[in-house]
């Protein structure tokens, strides 16, 4: 489908619902109407992944099938405007795309763990009647809830720190306005983030010296007595854990 030169006037609500009952009823006319009318959503829409090494093109050509999916299942009883239908179908083809083709791959174990955990905590929330934490999931699944923590947050889809969650009179409020503490730069965040993450990808046994030096405050002698080896070691390990640390972030 190509995109017009000339871009169409904005269908009005009435307009929209007319061209979807012709559409759902097999009217071609009437869909091409809809996906023309409402390409400047999708081109709006796929905005937001600008910063996503990702053609954009593919990004948009996904869109619209969102759009065609949101015409066909649209319900026309439900009072509902289209647009607020469709942003959602377009979104989920694009974050889907994203993350089965993302630099990140993620193995069918664990898509299909968080799968069956999201439906479970679906069904546990409505019969506590209250949010479950990973804990209660786990145990109701019968998995580890290391394993389940790590399951979901595979499958999630990052959300860009300039994600507008807001707009006041006209100047719009951004997550990061939310995350960031005034008393530190903006930049600090995003630099913790980073650290953590780098961090996450020590081995177990480096992982839990960093902890203890830094973010416990235990001295080298405490660290070298809870894990059983001497002060000599645990310096020598501290000494290369940094460095690997600091060629990681120097990258």
């Amino acid at each position: 489908m190509q995109e017009p030169e000339k871009r169409l006037p904005l269908l009005t609500d009435e307009e929209t619902k007319q061209l979807i009952a012709l559409a759902q009823a097999g009217d071609t006319w009437a869909r091409d109407r809809l996906v023309n009318c409402n390409l400047r959503l999708v081109r709006s829409l796929i905005g937001r992944f600008a910063h996503r090494q990702v053609e954009m093109e593919d990004l948009f050509q996904l869109g619209c099938l969102g759009l065609i999916r949101a015409i066909d299942r649209f319900d026309l009883g439900q009072d509902v405007r289209f647009s607020t239908y469709a942003v959602p179908l377009i979104l989920g083809e694009i974050r889907r795309f994203l993350r089965d083709n993302g630099p990140i791959k993620v193995s069918r174990g664990l898509k299909e763990l968080a799968v069956r955990a999201k439906r479970e905590r679906e069904t546990l929330s409505t019969s506590l009647g209250r949010e479950v934490t990973i804990e209660e999931l786990a145990a109701a699944m019968d998995v580890k809830a290391e394993t389940l923590l790590l399951a979901l947050e595979a499958t999630s889809t990052p959300t860009s720190l300039q994600t507008e969650i807001y707009q006041d009179d006209g100047s719009p409020i951004y997550l990061l306005d939310h995350l960031t503490d005034e008393r530190e730069p903006a930049d600090a965040w995003t630099d913790n983030i980073t650290l953590r993450t780098v961090i996450a990808e020590l081995a177990p046994r480096e992982q839990q010296i960093i902890k203890m030096r830094y973010f416990e405050g235990k001295a080298q002698t405490e660290t070298a007595k809870c894990l059983n080896v001497s002060q000599v070691q645990i310096s020598r390990l501290e000494k290369r854990i940094l460095q690997k640390l600091r060629a990681t972030l120097s990258k």
